[in-house]
């Protein structure tokens, strides 16, 4: 094992002997760091592996990467003789760390190729995102229509479980934010109403703002940052455990076990915590209007039966098994893709309540115009 030097003028002939393999680690590393530091000034280099009797991936790294500080101090190097079972091996090792340098060093892209590049790449993953949303419900259509078919395969006891984690557990804090929400709206309200004398139509905007979109907005919201977010986590750390490829394994369909029962808790629940929230707000509207604005409750019940409009009821309760369905089908999306890294759970947890969030905003423009369309 040797790496004999062989100078004509500024022409260097390297030649490899004997067993370059992972064994002599050591000696071979001291050889081929001697050399690159002995023959600095040598402007071509020819590397001979003629003589070599056995070479491994370890060995073939050495000489490649032997070959790579000339290149980097401006010269020319070159493997020669090279025999045909080894040629694979250095081609391969050749290949590793080096389209990434070279992308890097030859291509600078200014801030205007960058920002299309990230425009790009964004709208390319919103793409893959829609088609496995549009993926997960085809699958769930058919889960449920299978389910249909055949009640006794629905898992009651599953979505009991996900329903009260979703509904009951979380009424305390939908109850908290939507009396804040009604009881901040009234407060501003009353405070630029009052300049005209109208304080009593603060009923009626509170009202009509809570029933057709803050209320099941919020709620919405808060299921997207709390359950969404919980849905991801649980089945992409089952993913990382491999549970789904054993569900798979057992014949078993990972969506009629994990996502159905999750996504009929949710579509259940969501509508109960609208209306739950809509009533809390609109106690919280209420308590603002009687201590702030000295209005009696009295008169508060009166322009409150006034102004709730059934058709503005209904719009919010129809928004909200559509934007519970949007916010399961995403969970679920986000959690089937995680990887088997822990940034990649944060990351898609992270994904999946951005989205639904999103999502649900966009849904609620939609049915904005559905409903100014219809009349409602």
């Amino acid at each position: 094992m040797s790496l004999t030097a062989t100078v004509k003028g500024e022409r260097l002939g390297l030649a490899a002997t004997g067993a370059w393999t992972a064994e002599r680690a050591t000696e071979l590393e001291k050889i081929v760091d001697d050399m690159a530091a002995r023959y600095g000034a040598a402007r071509s280099i020819d590397i001979d592996l003629s003589g070599l009797e056995r070479l491994d991936t370890f060995g073939a790294w050495l000489i490649e990467r032997l070959s790579r500080t000339f290149v980097a101090r401006g010269s020319t190097a070159r493997i020669v003789n090279l025999s045909d079972k080894d040629r694979g091996l250095i081609e391969e090792v050749r290949r590793v760390n080096r389209a990434s340098d070279q992308s890097k060093a030859d291509f600078q892209p200014n801030a205007i190729v960058s920002g299309l590049d990230q425009i790009g790449r964004g709208m390319a993953e919103i793409g893959r995102s829609l088609v496995l949303l549009a993926h997960l419900l085809g699958a769930l259509t058919v889960v449920v229509l299978r389910t249909i078919a055949h009640p006794s395969r629905l898992r009651l006891t599953s979505t009991v479980h996900h329903l009260e984690k979703v509904g009951l557990n979380a009424v305390p804090i939908i109850v908290l934010s939507t009396l804040l929400i009604g009881a901040i709206l009234a407060q501003q309200g009353i405070f630029r109403f009052r300049e005209f004398g109208a304080d009593a139509y603060v009923v009626d905007m509170v009202t009509v703002l809570v029933l057709r979109e803050i209320g099941v907005l919020i709620v919405c919201v808060m299921v997207a940052g709390r359950s969404g977010s919980a849905y991801t986590a649980e089945l992409g750390s089952m993913k990382m455990r491999e549970e789904t490829d054993a569900l798979r394994t057992m014949g078993l369909d990972p969506v009629e076990v994990l996502v159905l029962p999750r996504i009929i808790a949710i579509v259940i629940a969501v509508p109960l915590l609208t209306f739950i929230g809509v009533i809390a707000a609109l106690y919280g509207a209420g308590l603002v209007c009687w201590l702030y604005g000295e209005m009696s409750p009295t008169v508060y019940l009166e322009r409150l039966r006034g102004a709730i409009w059934p058709p503005s009821f209904a719009v919010g309760m129809i928004k909200a098994p559509f934007m519970a369905l949007v916010i399961g089908l995403v969970a679920c999306v986000e959690g089937f893709a995680v990887d088997g890294s822990a940034a990649s759970l944060g990351m898609k947890t992270t994904a999946s309540v951005v989205k639904s969030i999103f999502l649900v905003i966009v849904l609620d423009g939609f049915f904005a115009m559905f409903f100014a369309t219809i009349g409602m």
